[in-house]
């Protein structure tokens, strides 16, 4: 049986101040099974290291606020974190590599995944104790989407227009999903509660009726997508204590890796380019935040 190894070091400018992660994979690709995920002595089959020069501020942000720990354990894994570094373009000798990563998120996980805009972290939206770490980190929560049916079963979907004047605006917005689009939707009751709540567990809920939905135009945030079967809910990521994205895998692994994420999906580092946030609870449609997607002419600014 071949064994192939990651460690991805972080260095700046000159100095080789690394930090390494790695986690395991046994099987051939396309064989991988659950057994191949809770043994720490294999280690992941990924490409060889790659070494990164870069100058990011966020290395220097405390590790205090564990915003990620389990209640209780929830794998064999201590401190280990899965790192797992795939091609941006997910050719297909690379797809394989992201079993152990859905995995993980059926099994109630929180990680870190490339989005056609910034570093998004997600969980399984069936899983109650996933969501409730992720909240600890930023509200409101949105939820990513393989398809036009998972839109239309957790929202009400798009206006597709009534014949009394009433735009169809479906038909718009199939020309920007996928794509680097949040649009807020009215939620369905197929959508959990726990999905659409602010505030954390230490706290009174407020319920809301509203979701930010998401399509990225990305290979691998689809690709994952696929293979969960549902959708996930997340958050962007950005440094614990600055209002800033965080950009690199690594660097993303650093801070919240001892906090208790279990996996990152290096896609390459991305550019601070959010989504744009369209708000389509209202007619005409209202431009929330202006990011990576073009304005439209269906869209209003905000005053």
């Amino acid at each position: 049986m071949a064994y192939c190894s990651i460690q991805t070091k972080v260095y700046s400018g000159d100095l080789a101040s690394s930090s390494s992660f790695s986690r395991s994979l046994a099987a051939a690709p396309g064989t991988l099974g659950l057994h191949s995920i809770s043994n720490a002595s294999r280690r992941v089959c990924c490409d060889a290291p790659k070494r990164r020069r870069f100058q990011v501020l966020a290395l220097a942000v405390k590790r205090s606020p564990k915003r990620l720990k389990y209640a209780t354990p929830r794998f064999t894994k201590e401190d280990e974190l899965l790192h797992v570094e795939v091609d941006p373009s997910l050719s297909g000798a690379d797809s394989w590599k992201l079993e152990p990563v859905v995995h993980l998120l059926k099994q109630g996980g929180v990680g870190v995944i490339p989005t056609d805009t910034v570093y998004a972290m997600v969980c399984d939206l069936r899983n109650h104790s996933a969501i409730e770490r992720l909240r600890r980190i930023k509200n409101p929560l949105s939820i990513l989407c393989h398809s036009f049916h998972d839109i239309d079963t957790f929202t009400t979907g798009f206006p597709r227009g009534d014949g009394q004047g009433h735009a169809n605006l479906f038909r718009a917005v199939k020309h920007c999903l996928p794509g680097p689009y949040t649009f807020i939707l009215t939620a369905t009751k197929e959508l959990p509660k726990h999905c659409i709540r602010y505030g954390t567990a230490d706290a009174k809920y407020t319920l809301r009726k509203n979701v930010g939905v998401r399509m990225p135009d990305e290979p691998i945030c689809q690709a994952i997508l696929e293979k969960m079967g549902s959708p996930l809910i997340s958050t962007s990521v950005k440094c614990p204590k600055e209002n800033e994205w965080l950009l690199d895998p690594v660097v993303i692994a650093d801070i919240y890796g001892p906090e208790g994420l279990d996996f990152v999906v290096d896609g390459g580092v991305r550019v601070a380019d959010p989504s744009t946030v369209v708000d389509m609870t209202v007619i005409p449609p209202k431009l929330i935040r202006q990011g990576k997607g073009p304005k439209l002419h269906w869209m209003v600014a905000e005053d």
